[in-house]
């Protein structure tokens, strides 16, 4: 296991621009700011919709949940009537999938099997 948090992204256009972050190592408290950070930076820079691929995720813990928690309520519109994910996941391995549908996240934030559905449902709800 590799406790090193990176982060790369990239555009896709579906029917609307989508930025994908790819995380790999560890999502704790030691990488929740890097996480926000590049989140911020990315809607700053126009970024409405955001994929984050889980692939590469090794651990998740509480505070990596929080951060998942502060990036959705960042890409949520606030003033839509009916409430559109602008933020959704995918490839999250087995024990990452696990410790999310225990907790609820994904009653609110979409998770997909692969990075081309994800990026095909986003402008489709």
């Amino acid at each position: 296991m590799n406790s090193d948090f990176k982060i790369s992204s990239e555009q896709v256009q579906a029917s609307v621009a989508v930025t994908v972050f790819h995380v790999s190592g560890w999502l704790d408290a030691q990488s929740e700011g890097q996480l926000l950070e590049t989140a911020r930076l990315a809607h700053d820079e126009g970024a409405r919709y955001l994929l984050i691929d889980m692939s590469g995720l090794d651990t998740l813990t509480s505070a990596g949940m929080r951060a998942l928690q502060k990036v959705y309520q960042m890409y949520t519109p606030k003033d839509e009537q009916v409430k559109v994910a602008h933020l959704k996941l995918c490839n999250a391995p087995p024990q990452i999938y696990n410790v999310l549908g225990i907790t609820g996240f994904l009653q609110n934030i979409k998770m997909y099997e692969s990075l081309d559905d994800a990026v095909e449902s986003f402008g489709g709800e």
